[in-house]
């Protein structure tokens, strides 16, 4: 009896014991709980990876679509900037419909949005601050005056990323595209995503909505990555441009899909005596793995502000379908600047206006003030290896005259014409070049070299710096309020 009695004095012990490790649990666990709920592991590939991290609704963001959140995603990086120098900090936006207007990262900073996270540009303009026109441009696109910020901006930054589990920043554009077509900005619309004078920027794995104008624009800037990215907007909205590097160095783009309602990537580097003035050229930029949908406007466009200069332009792997071209090169007299060594290689495109577009006859200017004898140069530019069909007209090259466009090389294409294309598929004035195994056969102005020429186009072999920059694996397992 007392063997039994000892046992279950054992038992009721053990099991005594037992209820107590799991009320220890259990408070833990309801500790924890109240001070944050912990999300499940998350990792990503970036240029860095940072040692602090916090949740916007550690800063009173509240995700309902409706409660402004522009103070908390500021106070947010501002708090954030003091690890800037301590293995740099990360932000994640949580699930959630977060309204907010323009705000401004820091260096050394990664703005994270979970795959259920939308960014919603807020439409009251009070929440945009008004910035100087680019010095580039010695006036904003839309109006005369300035522009409106950016929704995610920064200026003289260095080693920042944007990136998310596909996350979506929705511009809700329509506001401002009604606004715009009723004359009423006064000053430019916002861009989505900007960085100025900064480098080592990343902008990746992220779908991009109804921007209200351009959607990403690096300007003035340096080793840029741009990659794994989707842009929407209707193809009939005013100047929602993909992404726009604008006189930057050492930039590539890949792995994305853009349906826009003007070009899905566009060159720039300024406009006219502005741009002439601030000499900072576009260079060294890799464009791969594109898919476009633009009706209206051209897959990969150059120009037509580019008096800084465009030069090394690298494209690979384009896709387009329903495109107005596939490539275009836009200036004018009073440009300057030029646009020299554009390699083009690998493009598949189908129901196309133009395969080829260039024109020195694009007469948007900035003012007045301009200088009509400032002509562009516009040399060796390269296409080769293109599938094309149903397409209206081959090309379309009309140089300057007395400043005609040199060095064209055009090799290895086949054009499939429309039932109801134009009768004569080319059109060629003022241009300079050769060709090799192109069909419907090109202009007199680009003679045929014969087969034994048709890989005469040049593509660099050696790749630029950007292409050699190491991507990490960073792990995060996030807890928030």
């Amino acid at each position: 009896m007392c063997t039994y009695f000892a046992l279950l004095t054992l038992q009721v012990t053990g099991i005594a014991t037992l209820l107590v490790l799991v009320a220890l649990i259990l408070g833990q666990k309801g500790a924890e709980a109240r001070k944050g709920r912990i999300l499940e592991s998350f990792e990503y590939i970036a240029m860095s990876c940072r040692a602090h991290s916090a949740s916007i609704t550690d800063f009173g963001g509240i995700g309902d679509g409706k409660t402004s959140n522009t103070k908390a995603f500021q106070d947010a990086v501002n708090h954030l900037s003091q690890y800037a120098n301590d293995g740099g900090a990360q932000l994640y936006v949580p699930a959630g419909q977060w309204l907010t207007g323009s705000f401004s990262l820091t260096s050394h900073f990664t703005l994270y949005l979970h795959k259920d996270a939308v960014l919603l540009a807020s439409q009251d303009m009070s929440e945009w601050p008004v910035l100087k026109a680019l010095p580039s441009y010695g006036r904003g696109r839309d109006a005369a005056g300035g522009r409106f910020a950016s929704l995610i901006f920064g200026t003289n930054l260095t080693d920042v990323v944007v990136t998310g589990a596909n996350g979506t920043i929705d511009g809700q554009g329509a506001f401002w595209w009604q606004n715009f077509h009723k004359g009423k900005l006064k000053y430019t619309r916002p861009y989505l995503i900007e960085f100025m004078y900064s480098d080592n920027i990343q902008i990746s794995n992220l779908t991009l909505l109804n921007s209200p104008s351009w959607n990403v624009h690096p300007v003035y800037s340096s080793n840029i990555l741009v990659q794994g990215i989707t842009i929407i907007a209707p193809i009939t909205s005013p100047n929602t441009d993909g992404i726009n590097p604008d006189s930057c160095t050492n930039v590539r783009i890949e792995d994305s899909y853009i349906v826009s309602g003007d070009d899905c990537i566009a060159v720039k580097s300024g406009w006219d005596e502005y741009g002439i003035s601030f000499g900072m050229p576009t260079k060294q930029l890799v464009i791969r793995r594109l898919t476009c949908i633009s009706p209206y406007s051209a897959a990969i466009a150059l120009g037509s502000e580019m008096s800084g200069g465009i030069e090394d332009v690298r494209a690979e792997d384009i896709t387009a379908i329903h495109t107005e071209s596939g490539v275009r090169i836009k200036t004018a007299r009073g440009r300057g600047g030029f646009v020299k060594d554009i390699y083009v290689k690998g493009m598949t495109l189908h129901t196309m206006k133009w395969v080829f577009w260039m024109t020195g006859n694009y007469k948007a200017h900035a003012d007045s003030h301009y200088d009509p004898n400032a002509l562009p140069v516009i040399q060796g530019i390269n296409y080769r290896d293109i599938m094309a069909d149903n397409v209206s007209m081959a090309a379309r090259l009309e140089g300057i005259e007395g400043d005609p466009f040199t060095q064209i090389c055009i090799s290895n294409v086949t054009i499939g014409m429309a039932a109801k294309a134009k009768k004569v598929p080319w059109t060629c004035t003022d241009v300079e070049g050769i060709s090799s195994g192109v069909s419907p056969r090109p202009c007199d102005q680009l003679p045929d070299q014969g087969p034994e020429k048709i890989t005469a186009c040049d593509f660099p072999a050696e790749p630029l710096s950007i292409d050699r920059v190491v991507l990490k694996s960073c792990t995060y397992r996030m807890k928030y309020t």
